[in-house]
Order: C-alpha cells, then structure tokens, then sequence
C-alpha cells in the first residue's frame, strides 16, 4: 500500500529589501590574517572593497587598514592577526588584533609600546590629518595579545 506524507518546511523568511548601496551603518567587516609581509595588500583590498561597496569615500581609511596590518606583521611574525572594519556613528572603526602580549618587566614594555608607536607613525599623521583618533593597548579579547586602533570621521559619496 502506497501512502503519502506531507511533509512541512520551516516558512520562509520575507527577506526586507534590498537598497543599494547598502547604507553605511551596516557595514560590517572581520577577517583573519596571516601575519605576512603580503598581508597589508590584502587588507587594504578588502577595505576598499567594502567602502566602495556602501558608497564611501574613505582612502584615508585603507591607508590606516594597511598601515595597522603592516605593523601588527611586523611585530609578530607567522601569527594570526584579526581586522575589523565597522561604521558606527558617522566614524569608520579599524581594529587590528595581533598576538603580541604585553610585557610584564616595566622597561621592556615601554620599550615595545616605543616600538609601536614609532612603526605607526604615518597611521597617526594620517589619523590626525582627518580629525580622526588613534591607540593601542592590551586586548580585551580571550587569548590576549595587542589590540591596535583607528577611528576616522567617513564621509558617504
């Protein structure tokens, strides 16, 4: 005997529509890495992808993604390094998280922190150029390491 089963999917989410470009509060961007000398190309790619994708006109900002990934590179050598990009409050949000823990001997971490500073120093004229902020400290994310930053005004095209 032959019978028939219905059978019931989940209903369909209605997606909501589209607008393009996207608006820039939704910008939303994270990867990972590899702490390589190639890698600020790469960053600075995906950035300018994704400005260009939510119509912003920000290469001060690919110029921060790259110089914080060069860096945070430079660093740490062969270790994973994580970037962010998020717009939040007419201000585009560039974070850089390296495994680079900070030093427990008070000269030495002076020392590295002198060390980071001066490899970013075209990230803060930069920074500064656009009335933008700019720092670094110890990550708050599990696992430690640096968490590097910049923060500059955005302007939509």
């Amino acid at each position: 005997m032959l019978t028939t089963r219905t059978m019931t999917a989940c209903p369909a989410a209605h997606p909501a529509p589209m607008t393009f470009p996207p608006p820039p509060e939704g910008l939303a961007l994270s990867l990972t890495l590899p702490g390589e000398p190639h890698c600020a190309a790469i960053a600075r790619g995906a950035v300018r992808s994704a400005l260009r994708a939510h119509a912003l006109d920000a290469p001060d900002a690919v110029l921060a993604a790259s110089e914080l990934v060069a860096v945070a590179a430079y660093l740490n050598p062969s270790q994973d390094l994580y970037l962010s990009l998020r717009h939040r409050n007419a201000a585009l949000r560039l974070i850089v998280y390296d495994a680079h823990a900070r030093h427990a001997h008070p000269r030495l971490a002076e020392a590295c922190d002198a060390r980071r500073r001066g490899g970013l120093r075209l990230l803060a004229a930069v920074v500064r150029d656009c009335g933008g902020e700019w720092g670094f400290g110890e990550s708050r994310e599990p696992g430690g390491g640096t968490r590097t930053w910049a923060a500059l005004p955005s302007i939509a095209n």
